[in-house]
């Protein structure tokens, strides 16, 4: 994400500004990096509903949802794991091609977003989890989580949210 702020910031002005080349306020190594002030004024290009015609694949919303819909109460787990809360995306990124946003939030904390990887489209399994895929889950202190709430973007830019409690997914 923050390369592509990088990038608009840049395409903006001209690919010259704050971190071009030589100029006054450019990282010492030559980086390229957006002045604060500047990126308050850059915005994300809106997201655009991609088209809904079912491939038989499991890309697009319109599979996804159904089996979604169906499984809410496998979106998210809990593991307890050498001192840590493990809290595991795996199902929802096991249908993530029909998505384009996941959110959570733990407890009454702030929203936080989840990176999707990509499809592999190219693949007989453009949903398969793959090692260069990253994890499937992020870490917190152990026996902290106790309520997880839960944001979805499908890539028709429809938006589905729940709430879980510990209790309820917690993997023994």
């Amino acid at each position: 994400m923050h390369f592509i702020l990088v990038l608009i910031a840049l395409l903006a002005n001209g690919g010259s500004g704050p971190g071009a080349g030589d100029t006054p306020g450019g990282d010492a190594d030559g980086g390229n990096r957006v002045d604060p002030a500047e990126s308050a004024a850059i915005t994300a290009p809106e997201p655009v509903a991609e088209p809904q015609e079912p491939t038989g694949r499991f890309t697009t919303a319109t599979e996804v949802r159904p089996i979604l819909n169906a499984t809410k109460a496998n979106w998210v787990a809990v593991r307890e794991y050498e001192g840590r809360d493990l809290v595991y995306f795996t199902h929802l990124l096991s249908w993530r091609c029909g998505l384009i946003g996941l959110e959570y939030a733990i407890n009454d904390g702030p929203v936080e977003a989840f990176a999707l990887p990509d499809c592999h489209e190219d693949t007989g399994a453009p949903n398969a989890l793959l090692p260069a895929d990253g994890l499937p889950y992020v870490s917190f202190g152990l026996q902290t989580v106790d309520k997880i709430r839960i944001h979805i973007t499908y890539d028709d830019l429809a938006r589905d949210t729940i709430v879980v409690a510990r209790n309820g997914v917690l993997i023994p």
